[in-house]
């Protein structure tokens, strides 16, 4: 957002007019001894071009990283014009908008955040977002749960991110709510689906799941309405634009089938990687569920006098404080972010959220081709992937990522300690910002890395 300074008589003026002798005086309530005075640590002024070139020298110390990493937060191409336009100030600065009257350029933007997110999921409602995606699966399956009104069990394969899986079972394990985990075909990377699962209120259904593997979407579907419980489905958004969405999953989707609820992180919809967030957690369900539905949804109506107008529907701004008896203790949206996200949307369009899901996707068959022609190297799994890939490697994966970190490469994320199973396994993830050039420059290294490896003399003492 641009600074407008003030100058002295401006401040003069301001200070005149409340009757005010100095900004001290503003604070004199502040016990002098919490003060700091003046910051002797702040360096002299510079002109622009010696900041600019300070910043380019503090950036330089970072260091520049080609980043194969994703695991939920993904590198993608955001055009200049998001965030240009998202920080305009009626957006950067807008508040969650209770008052309608007041809030109608955010409450259509949202509106068409709404709009654009049942479209992509192919379901009926989307609220304002959530959180995150982790904490957007958590409300998924309280959800369910109340739903459902006779289960309390709910199954969620171990294919979902362990992270998520982490933050759900935080948030239900004291609410009398078990999660039930299942496991995964050590050959395909599916998750396996029990003979007998008993009486359970849902299904999450991960589509990629984490280890990038496309599940059987179709048949998870069905198995779970045929025991009677909800299909949650745990999505990426950009695997939305060339995949099936989740209201057309089953054999019955004409009929009313068809995944009841889709959750996942929006992230990859124009959010960069900032050191963790903000991010956010999109929700999209089925109508008959929209009134179990946290978060807040807008509404298109019209006044008096005919014209368009937008407003929050269906739930109270009071039911967000009635703690336990609550649809949700969420109270806030992640409304920034959305409004990137919204933009993002708007500004590539059906075509081309599609053309970056295809070139990611066909960027990581490349390396994946590449890696695995070299020794040492394999596919953990034989199925589909999207944009990531699970490759096993015959030597120390922590050790085999710093070194190609040395060179400049984030190679990916060492799994091992969560799937120990898998042996050294590391998750690699390419998207439509990596050139030909990138992924030949990650094989290169990766085969120099491990080829030096094998050859060097084993230790000559053990810890």
């Amino acid at each position: 957002m641009p600074f407008i300074p003030h100058t002295e008589e401006d401040v003069s003026a301001m200070l005149g007019a409340i009757g005010a002798a100095s900004i001290e005086e503003l604070f004199d309530e502040i016990p002098p001894a919490l003060k700091t005075g003046k910051l002797k640590d702040v360096p002299d002024g510079l002109p622009e071009m010696a900041v600019a070139r300070l910043m380019q020298e503090r950036a330089s110390a970072d260091g520049f990283w080609s980043s194969f990493i994703g695991a939920g937060v993904y590198e993608h191409h955001i055009p200049a014009a998001i965030w240009q336009i998202t920080t305009r100030g009626e957006f950067y600065s807008a508040y969650t908008p209770y008052q309608a009257e007041a809030s109608q350029g955010t409450l259509q933007l949202i509106y068409e955040y709404q709009t654009m997110m049942t479209r992509l999921t192919g379901l009926d409602v989307s609220n304002a977002s959530l959180y995150d995606g982790a904490s957007a699966l958590a409300e998924a399956v309280l959800m369910a749960v109340r739903s459902h009104k006779t289960s309390r069990r709910v199954l969620v394969p171990k294919t979902v991110h362990p992270i998520y899986r982490r933050v759900v079972d935080t948030t239900v394990k004291n609410q009398g709510i078990e999660l039930v985990e299942l496991a995964y075909d050590p050959t395909t990377g599916h998750t396996v689906l029990p003979a007998d699962p008993g009486s359970f209120a849902g299904l999450v259904i991960p589509q990629p799941n984490f280890f990038g593997v496309l599940e059987d979407v179709h048949a998870m579907t069905d198995w779970a309405h045929d025991k009677g419980a909800l299909a949650i489905a745990l999505v990426n958004p950009t695997t939305l634009a060339v995949l099936e969405a989740p209201g057309q999953w089953g054999s019955r989707s004409n009929q009313g089938g068809g995944a009841d609820i889709a959750v996942g992180e929006g992230q990859p919809l124009g959010a960069p990687m900032a050191s963790g967030g903000p991010y956010f957690g999109f929700m999209c369900c089925r109508q008959a569920f929209v009134r179990q539905m946290p978060g807040r949804i807008v509404g298109r109506t019209v006044d008096l006098d005919g014209k368009p107008g937008f407003t929050l529907t269906l739930q109270a701004r009071e039911q967000h404080i009635r703690r336990s008896k609550a649809t949700s203790n969420i109270c806030t949206n992640q409304g920034l972010v959305v409004t990137a996200a919204t933009q993002y949307m708007a500004l590539l369009g059906p075509q081309g959220l599609a053309k970056v899901a295809s070139v990611s996707h066909a960027g990581t068959v490349a390396l994946a081709e590449k890696l695995a022609a070299i020794p040492g190297v394999t596919r953990a799994f034989t199925s589909p992937y999207f944009h990531e890939v699970v490759l096993k490697l015959n030597d120390n994966a922590r050790d085999v990522l710093r070194a190609l970190r040395a060179q400049g490469i984030l190679g990916g994320l060492d799994i091992s300690g969560w799937y120990p199973e898998l042996g050294h396994a590391i998750l690699v993830c390419v998207t439509e910002t990596k050139t030909a050039a990138d992924l030949d420059h990650y094989a290169q290294h990766m085969e120099r890395i491990l080829s030096k490896r094998r050859e060097a003399p084993p230790c000559a003492y053990k810890n």
